[in-house]
This record gives C-alpha cells, structure tokens and sequence, in this order.
C-alpha cells in the first residue's frame, strides 16, 4: 500500500457546509468551525469553567479565613503551650481544618476546629442561601470551636450563651439539658446564663485579680463573633449508658471574624485561659450544699441511664425469645403438610379473634 493510499484513507472526508448559513465561520485547509452551531457545548464549557473558578475562589477564600484567624492567636497560643502546632492546619476537604496544641498546666490538650460554610461547592453553598430565605431560623455561618480537654476540673455543667444561638445549642447539647436558663444583670443582654446551680453562676462570673470574665463578653467587638462558652463534665450526647465516660472539657464556640477582623476574638480567648486557670478557687468557694446538690445530679444520671440501659436489654431479650419463638413455630410448620398447615392457620386465626373480642370486652 503505497503513502497515497493510506493518507487518503484517513484524511477527513470534505465538510457539509450547508448553503444557507450566513453566520460567523472559521475555516481552515479542510476544517470548518462554526460557532453558532455549538450553543449547547458552549454554555456547557462555560458552565463547567465557571464551577472551577468558583471552586478555586471558594477553596482559597476558607483556608485564607481559617489561616488569617490561627497567624492572629498562634503567638498568644504559643506562650500558653509548649508544643503548639506552628506548622499551620490539618485540612478535612475544603471546609473544616484543624489546629492542636498540648503541653500547658490544667489542660491536657486543645482542638481548634474550623467548619467553615461549603464555598467551594457551589451547589452546596446556594443551596444554603435559598434554604436560608425559606426558613428565618436557618441561619448558616462560618464555625470557630476551642475544644479544651483539662487534666482535671470541676463536676458541673455550665454555660453562657448568646440568646440568638439557645435554641440550636439546646439541640445539639445533652450536657446542657441539665441546667436552668436566666439572665444575668452582669452581662449583656444578648447573653444569657445556663447553670444547674445559682451559686455556680455567681463564682464564675466574679472578677478576679487578673481578669474578668464579664469584662470580656462584654467587649463591643468581641459580641458579634461569640456563640457560647461553656464548663462541662458531661457528654455533649447521650451515652446511652452509665458507664460513660467524663471528660472534663471548656468550650468555646465562636463565629468566625471576617479577614479585617481576625485579632477580635484574641481578648475572649485569653480570657479562656485565664479562667481555666481560676476553675480550681471557683470550686473550693462553692457552698457545701451546692457541692452536694451537684454530685447528687451525677448520681440521679447514672441511676437513669441504669435503668434506662436495663430497660434497653429486657426489651431486647424479649424481642429475641419472640424472634427465637417465630422461627421455632415456623420450622414445624414447614414440616407439615399442606392440609395441617392450613388447619394450623385456622385455629391462629381463631385464636387472635378471640384475643381481640377479650381487648374490646374490657375496653
């Protein structure tokens, strides 16, 4: 087969070009683009250029976020722990990062976690802003959370709150079903207490010689970013058992401040600190009665979650001896014969009408 020959076999075959197009056009040797006809893939090109941009911008929009807010509080970070992770986040895909630091008196170690909103995942993000129009209550934000796991602290659940996060934290928190919302005339009225006890309320929120908690919260620039702060020894949700265990934890939960604003939460933080370091004297000034009233909680808890556990297991040993008892009843039903079956079947019938007429007789 000579060169000719093969070229010509796979050399294109002429363009159709249809006659009564008048529309842009570009041709080359044997080669016709025209535009017009490729509407379709065009806005598909653009669709699909469009959603890596916006995934691009997305992406690099929350890591600048995440990593403006870490840059403003890893030099304080870094005086409080021995060993800060200053080589920056650990990333879980394109919107939660993770920051941890260890090696501090009182605190065995911190969890920053990052949950920013999906702005990479364009579909996602609208998806909020629309599910936002339709319900007033969703309101969807970016996430700051400090996760303080202590070597030790004290048996109480307690918390300040900024009103317009109660009704989601109320969800989200078992620990917290355990205590009574108030206002406290100390604080801001966008705030408000939960505690089991007053006298819990009343040691946390008295100034100390070097810091005031209440000083704090109240800072007009600190306000916008803060969803709540709070002193647990208890799960954040139900064990379901009563052997748990009961990590002594501080949490704080922020919004996140835009790029500008990134030192703001930086005296609130501190703030943090200071106050785990005060937890030990807040204890030791609570009343006796208080103390009791506290440890008795715990008690009532735990027998709950007895019985609540005990409950659980009865009902499953019940359910097994019925399914044990089905599986019984239908192998000696598939060794008879069609004729026994049916009488079998008959006399069940019989059975439960007789059952059901006995309900309605003592109804």
């Amino acid at each position: 087969m000579s060169l000719a020959t093969l070229l010509a076999g796979i050399t294109p075959p002429p363009p159709i070009v249809s006659a009564d197009y008048d529309g842009l056009e570009y041709r080359w040797k044997n080669f016709v683009f025209r535009p017009a006809e490729f509407k379709i893939e065009a806005v598909a090109a653009v669709a699909v250029i469009a959603f890596v941009v916006l995934f691009w911008t997305g992406k690099d929009s929350n890591t600048k976020r995440a990593n403006k807010w870490l840059d403003a509080h890893l030099p304080f970070l870094s005086t409080q722990f021995s060993k800060p992770t200053n080589e920056g986040l650990t990333s879980d895909g394109y919107s939660d990062f993770f920051n941890y630091s260890t090696g501090r008196k009182r605190v065995e170690r911190l969890h920053t976690v990052f949950k920013f909103r999906p702005r990479h995942d364009p579909a996602q993000y609208l998806g909020q802003i629309l599910w936002g129009l339709a319900d007033l209550k969703y309101s969807p934000k970016d996430e700051i959370l400090l996760d303080f796991e202590l070597s030790h602290g004290p048996d109480l659940v307690w918390a300040i709150v900024a009103k317009n996060e109660l009704e989601e934290i109320r969800k989200e928190r078992w620990d917290l079903t355990f205590t009574r919302t108030a206002d406290n005339a100390a604080l801001p009225g966008s705030l408000t207490v939960m505690s089991e006890f007053a006298d819990v309320t009343d040691n946390l929120l008295k100034p100390s010689s070097n810091y005031s908690l209440v000083k704090a919260l109240s800072d007009p620039e600190v306000l916008p970013y803060f969803r709540s702060l709070s002193i647990t020894d208890q799960p954040q949700t139900n064990p379901g058992t009563a052997g748990y265990a009961r990590t002594k934890r501080v949490l704080l939960s922020l919004v996140a401040p835009p790029l500008s604003q990134a030192q703001a939460t930086l005296p609130l933080v501190s703030a943090t600190f200071k106050l785990i370091d005060n937890l030990d004297k807040v204890v030791a000034n609570l009343r006796p009665e208080t103390r009791t009233k506290l440890r008795k909680v715990r008690e009532d808890i735990e027998k709950q979650l007895r019985v609540a556990e005990e409950k659980e297991k009865q009902e499953e040993a019940l359910e097994s001896k019925q399914a044990a008892k089905r599986k019984a009843e239908e192998e000696r039903m598939s060794k008879l014969s069609a004729a026994e079956q049916k009488k079998a079947l008959e006399r069940e019938r019989k059975r439960n009408i007789r059952k059901q007429q006995g309900k309605m007789v003592r109804k």
